[in-house]
């Protein structure tokens, strides 16, 4: 592996625009409403998909939860391994169009099937879309970036994905609130489409591999490049890295709405003129702001600092800054997770956006600089590797710790089978699938037939519950502690990297 310098196309190079050509504007243009549709979804699909007390959910299990998540992972980032050569191969633009086709199927079938396997089909559909649109949209950008401004471009990148990410849970909580589930996915289907017309705005680039190799030739070449040991190493720290860092958006979503008191936030919303009314919505347990917005404020933090962050850190060796990030990160999450209070989760949040504009768009930055000529699709492919094996890692560990020791209905039928009198005389093993026979009760019952038996308000049972069960050490430690050692170890790769010449960026 060398560093190179990229050759910007003199097809492209007609328009400049603050630096770079058009084309490299119109590639973050398609990410926007990519990422828009996508996180009008992903940052609302985990309540969908398992929380109790949403009436139109579907109700599945946290062990449900976590098998679909777990699959979406592998399909969207390890895909990216095969599909990335064969973007090189056989043109960036094709494989846009193809991935566009099949996000817009996915969102459409995800709004339809409401079966376990029906909506499983429905979310690898469009994993594989994703999995298609990454590294064709990642190499096409690399092709417009040289040694010199990938810094600032990448940086640029990811402050636009989370233009998207930023404006997508907006949507959602309108559309859910307002309309119907089935709305919004017909909606991110709708904003998906846009890039059919997004294609035709600039000329294909470009990748400099053999376009002469045949489809098991690029499998074959593909394969053979992973298999680099330093590589491999660098990809198995960040899986640890990303397993911690993707339960924010994936996990939280529920531990908020579950457990997390946003109160005061609320008042405060209706108390600014400017802030629309759907921002703080009545919950059982009063006014609440909804867990889409507070976690609204990782997006946010990043549109507002994420080009000075990575003007501030260009000079830093992109290992070194990954390190810092992780670190920061990692603290982040503990203060996230380890509170029932919105303020103080918020902070957590901030202090993880820190850390994430350090490392998420590094990790492009690097393998975009250590890839060999004709393979930056191939290597950028790479970089969701560690996305995929430490997302179907935490999505399962996740689905194990929330379903036995997080969820608020696990723990109220948990709480009635060893503290009421319905649970005499009944032995359970530990198993959360047992509950529902043991009492009767289902986990969508459980909370209501608590308070019915406590006499206790949805305030009073839920404190009750966390202050008992205690569910944010058993969810959030296993996830700082995986995290802890994943930095550890990018500092001790990050300085054997200075021997190598073709791995230190």
């Amino acid at each position: 592996m060398s560093e190179t310098t990229t050759q910007i196309p003199d097809l492209n190079n007609k328009r400049w625009f603050f630096g770079f050509p058009w084309g490299y504007w119109m590639l973050n243009g398609i990410e926007m409403w990519e990422r828009m549709a996508y996180f009008a979804v992903r940052s609302v699909v985990a309540v969908y998909i398992m929380q109790a007390d949403d009436p139109n959910g579907l109700h599945f299990t946290a062990f449900q939860k976590g098998q679909i998540y777990a699959w979406w992972f592998v399909f969207q980032s390890v895909l990216p391994m095969i599909t990335g050569g064969y973007a090189d191969r056989y043109g960036y633009k094709k494989t846009l169009f193809f991935s566009v086709s099949m996000n817009i199927a996915g969102y459409i079938l995800m709004a339809y099937m409401r079966s376990y396997w029906g909506f499983f089909f429905g979310v690898m559909v469009l994993a594989t879309g994703t999995a298609f649109f990454k590294p064709s949209l990642q190499g096409s950008l690399a092709q417009n970036l040289t040694k010199k401004n990938s810094s600032v471009g990448w940086g640029i990148f990811y402050w636009v994905v989370n233009i998207g990410a930023f404006a997508g849970p907006f949507l959602a909580g309108y559309l859910r609130h307002e309309h119907s589930w089935r709305h919004l996915f017909i909606a991110s289907a709708v904003i998906t489409s846009l890039n059919y017309l997004m294609l035709f705005t600039f000329k294909d680039f470009p990748s400099g591999a053999d376009k002469t190799l045949n489809p098991l030739q690029v499998f074959v070449r593909t394969m053979r490049n992973i298999f680099e040991p330093r590589l491999i190493t660098w990809l198995l720290i960040m899986s640890c890295f990303w397993l911690m860092m993707y339960q924010l958006w994936d996990l939280h979503p529920n531990f908020l709405t579950d457990w997390n008191d946003s109160g005061s936030i609320a008042d405060l919303f209706r108390k600014l003129p400017f802030i629309p009314d759907g921002w703080a919505i009545q919950t059982d347990r009063g006014l609440q702001v909804p867990q889409e917005y507070l976690l609204n404020v990782n997006a946010g933090f990043i549109i507002l600092l994420m080009i000075p962050v990575a003007w501030m850190v260009r000079k830093l060796r992109t290992l070194e800054a990954m390190a810092i990030g992780m670190s920061v990160a990692m603290f982040g999450i503990l203060v996230a997770g380890f509170t029932a209070s919105g303020s103080v989760f918020v902070l957590g949040v901030i202090l993880f956006s820190l850390g994430e504009m350090l490392t998420g768009p590094k990790k492009n930055e690097y393998l975009g600089l250590i890839a060999p000529p004709g393979k930056k699709a191939l290597y950028l492919g790479y970089v969701n590797i560690p996305v995929g094996i430490g997302g179907w890692t935490g999505s399962i560990l996740a689905g194990f710790v929330y379903g036995r020791w997080g969820e608020k209905a696990v723990l109220a039928q948990k709480y009635l089978l060893q503290h009421t009198p319905m649970g005499e005389g009944k032995t359970w093993s530990g198993n959360p699938d047992q509950l529902t026979e043991l009492l009767n009760v289902t986990r969508t019952e459980s909370f209501l037939k608590l308070q019915e038996v406590t006499g206790l308000d949805a305030v009073e049972a839920t404190k009750m519950l966390w202050d008992l069960y205690n569910p944010q050490y058993y969810v959030w430690t296993p996830f700082a502690v995986i995290g802890f050692f994943a930095v550890i170890a990018l500092i001790i790769f990050a300085k054997m990297a200075k021997r190598w010449s073709d791995m230190n960026a």
